[in-house]
Parts: C-alpha cells; sequence; structure tokens
C-alpha cells in the first residue's frame, strides 16, 4: 500500500512497467499472501501492460499500516492509495480476500474501472474455511504450514518446494501473527463471512469476470453460482483456491482480454 503522499519506497507498490497509454492493472493479493504472489503474472504482462500489485493493510511491506482489518478497512486503504497515484482509469484484479477488497474498490469508483477480474473471490456466499484460515495464519514452522498449504490447492498440484519455508519465515516477523489474528477476526466473524450486495456488483458499466476453481477448500466452488448472469464465469476442473499460481496461463488470458 502506499500512504496518501506516497513518500516512501516501502509503501509503494510493487510496479511492473508496460507500455505507456493504457489502464494499468491493479493486483490484490489474498489473506497471508503479499504482492510477490503476483510476480509471474506481472513479469508476464510487461510486454503488454503496466501493472501494479499493492500490498494490503497488515500483509507485506504494508505489516504497519495505521489500521488493519476486514475488506472494508484494506478497500479504504487501496483507495487512499489509488487516489495518492492520481489515476484516472485502471484495471482491477483480486484473489480471495483481495477479490473482496477489489469489488468494494469498484463500486465506490465505477467510473474509473474499465474492468474487473475476480479470483475465488471472497464476499460471495457467508461459508469459508474459517479453519483452515485460522490455523494458516498462526503457523510458525514449515512443518506446520506444509500440510495447511497443500489445502489451498488442488489435490495433484506439486508445492513450490520452498513456499513453506518462505510463508513460515513471513510468520516469524514481528508483529505478523498478531496482524493476521487482527485480520481474520475481523473477517471471519461466527466462522462466517460477510456477503456483498452482488446485484448492485453487477450494476457496474464494467465487464466482470469471476473464476473459481472445482477443488478450492477455502471457499465453496458452488459459490460461483451466486454471481449475477451479467458476469462472466470461467470455472476450471482440478484447480485450487491459488488460481493463479495452478494455471497462470488461462488467468493471464482471462486478464489480457479483460484488458482489451
Amino acid at each position: 500500500m502506499s500512504e496518501a503522499n506516497v513518500d516512501t519506497q516501502e509503501c509503494l507498490p510493487q510496479i511492473q512497467q508496460g507500455p505507456a497509454g493504457q489502464p494499468p492493472i491493479i493486483l490484490l493479493h489474498g489473506f497471508g499472501s503479499d504482492a510477490t504472489t503476483w510476480n509471474n503474472i506481472q513479469l508476464n504482462l510487461e510486454r503488454q501492460h503496466h501493472s501494479l500489485a499493492f500490498d494490503l493493510p497488515g500483509h507485506g511491506k504494508a505489516l504497519d499500516w495505521p489500521r488493519i482489518g476486514n475488506a472494508v478497512v484494506a478497500a479504504k486503504a487501496v483507495n487512499q492509495s489509488l487516489d495518492a497515484l492520481a489515476l484516472e482509469r485502471f484495471h482491477l484484479v483480486g484473489h480471495s480476500l483481495g477479490g473482496a477488497v477489489a469489488s468494494l474498490v469498484a463500486m465506490r469508483a465505477p467510473a474509473k474501472v474499465a474492468s474487473l477480474t475476480l479470483l475465488s473471490p471472497g464476499g460471495f456466499g457467508p461459508e469459508i474455511n474459517a479453519q483452515l484460515l485460522r490455523r494458516y495464519a498462526t503457523a510458525t514452522t514449515p512443518e506446520e504450514q506444509a500440510p495447511l498449504l497443500e489445502q489451498f490447492y488442488g489435490i495433484n498440484y506439486k508445492l513450490p518446494r520452498k513456499l513453506a519455508e518462505y510463508i513460515a519465515e513471513q510468520r516469524c516477523r514481528p508483529g505478523a501473527q498478531e496482524a493476521l489474528a487482527t485480520i481474520s477476526s475481523a473477517f471471519l466473524e461466527n466462522d462466517q463471512q460477510g456477503v456483498l450486495p452482488l446485484p448492485k456488483l453487477a450494476e457496474l458499466p464494467c465487464p466482470i469476470s469471476v473464476v473459481w476453481g472445482t477443488q478450492d477448500r477455502v471457499l465453496p466452488p458452488n459459490q460461483v453460482d451466486n454471481a449475477p448472469g451479467s458476469m462472466a464465469k470461467h470455472i476450471f476442473e482440478g484447480v485450487g483456491h491459488m488460481l493463479h499460481l495452478e494455471i497462470p496461463q488461462d488467468i493471464l488470458r482471462i486478464i489480457r482480454e479483460a484488458a482489451r
């Protein structure tokens, strides 16, 4: 995230330069992740699009953001950052919690959003694997993380060799566990998540795509059925919650089609 005056490098979004003159693509990650989850996507977009991947409050370089909480709190911070960057128009891509955040950002500034791409988005139904997310937020060793991470991916997906070590290392940063505990408590009330005003979301004047994997064990795949008919739906067999990591070429195709 970036502060209102955008005056410190630590708070700037992760930027990948691309051709000038086109609306940039804004990428918002999910709970417990950070901007680096989009590295591969950004590198593959750079020839055609300028992209910015934000760290949501309480994550990555925004670990010490002044206020952290649910998707509403995160959306206010993203709006603040986008206003500071003075972007007149942009494409939004959000994964999981970032999908709920992207939806709220779009509803706040509909004239600025050229397209909205939601990957396994939060807020499309109350059901959520709250137990998994809470355990994921508090696990501090690679041995604790590895079996939890497996549940975020499709059954046949092979986890990157150093992923559990990387996540455990991030959890050990001062304040990281406390931040994720605060965020999870804010959006996992009574082991359910808040629901977006989907009819209002469908009224946005931009194309909206909703993408889900049939093996998602974080957010039920049937929540894609709650998307109003005006939204384009993409369903991938044998894919879990981490769509942009499991099937990056398919996700890139959907993002590029939206950003034409």
